[in-house]
């Protein structure tokens, strides 16, 4: 039995293994997307601002009156353009913390901090896992592994201590 928990435990380390190592190679997808995202934010805001302009107003002023508007449909533009602002805000702030990342890895880390979900969600939807060939794809997956076959050992050892801690009675020995 003690050697079934074993190689389940090895088993799990290796699938954990593998899965740390996409890490890095999803991060570089997501900031592809992400930066996508954000320049096509970018262009519908600099398309509101200079209409704000031509109207003699700014880009707050625009958003408000568009949002005031007695019109539904003007009014949802309003608060749409006023999201998008927001998002964008979001957006170069999560690029430029994936930009001053120190390593593909500090990249991993910085995009789970504060994820944008559709753009995850589109990255994963076309995400091809790839073989792990640079240093930082082996580094993560050694985390992985040992993240993975570390926790299921501990789980283990818990389980045999409580198992062996059960007093035996007459029903159990016979």
């Amino acid at each position: 039995m003690f050697r079934v928990i074993r190689t389940f435990g090895l088993a799990l380390g290796l699938l954990g293994g593998v899965v740390a190592a996409q890490a890095p190679e999803f991060a570089q997808q997501y900031a592809q997307r992400l930066g996508g995202a954000a320049d096509e934010l970018r262009r519908q805001v600099a398309v509101l601002e200079s209409d704000a302009q031509a109207s003699g107003t700014t880009r707050d002023g625009a958003v408000d009156r568009l949002r005031s508007n007695p019109d539904q449909l003007v009014a949802r533009r309003g608060e749409a353009a006023r999201d998008d602002i927001a998002r964008l805000a979001r957006l170069s702030a999560q690029q430029e913390a994936l930009a001053t990342a120190s390593s593909p890895l500090g990249r991993v880390v910085a995009m789970l901090r504060d994820p944008d979900l559709p753009v995850a969600r589109a990255a994963y939807h076309d995400f091809s896992p790839a073989v792990p060939t640079t240093a930082d794809g082996l580094a993560a997956g050694l985390i992985g592994f040992f993240a993975a076959w570390g926790g299921w050992r501990v789980v283990s050892d818990v389980g045999r201590r409580v198992v062996r801690r059960r007093p035996r009675t007459a029903a159990t020995v016979a």
